[in-house]
């Protein structure tokens, strides 16, 4: 990409081609997903499954888990909304979708993407096959959030990074705080 003109021109052309995506399977299931994932019932649902079923290594990932989705998903839309208050795409990349129940708040970062890599990054090392699983919602979420019309790629590139940072820094944490607390 030579300049930021062509970068935004290639994300519009990659958000109207997502959103152009018309198949029974993405009408059903990716709205499905995205309502599971509202306001993290889907994650609080599977850190209840890990916990309850999964003696102490699902109480570990659990725990985990719910605090890397809350880390990145207070960095995501209490810090870097605010602060970015980029618009939702446009309406009419999206054709004859119902794209009238779009969030008010910040297109950039994605906080449904944010969180639900959040959960799953800091499950995955302690459960590998729990974390597997909740990948499939993962990717199911984030290309939800484009092909709905409330986010731009780069909104759901961020959500993924700001996920992973949180991941880090809950599995960071035990060596960090001796340091500071000693």
């Amino acid at each position: 990409m030579k300049n930021l003109a062509d970068l935004r021109d290639s994300e519009r052309r990659l958000t109207k081609w997502l959103a152009s995506w018309d198949s029974p399977w993405a009408r059903r299931v990716l709205p499905a997903a995205e309502e599971a994932a509202e306001h993290t019932k889907l994650w609080c649902g599977a850190a209840l499954a890990l916990g309850t079923l999964g003696g102490c290594r699902g109480r570990e990932a659990a725990a985990k888990g719910l605090a890397s989705m809350a880390i990145a998903e207070t960095i995501s839309n209490a810090v870097v909304k605010p602060l970015s208050a980029r618009r939702r795409p446009p309406e009419e990349w999206f054709g004859n979708q119902d794209v009238g129940d779009r969030p008010d708040s910040s297109s950039f970062p994605s906080g449904h993407t944010a969180a639900a890599v959040g959960f799953t990054a800091a499950i995955a090392p302690i459960w590998p096959w729990a974390g597997a699983v909740c990948a499939v919602p993962v990717v199911m979420i984030a290309a939800e959030r484009v092909h709905s019309g409330a986010h731009y790629p780069s909104d759901v590139v961020a959500g993924v990074m700001l996920g992973l940072a949180g991941a880090g820094l809950v599995r960071a944490a035990p060596r960090l705080l001796p340091r500071h607390l000693g």
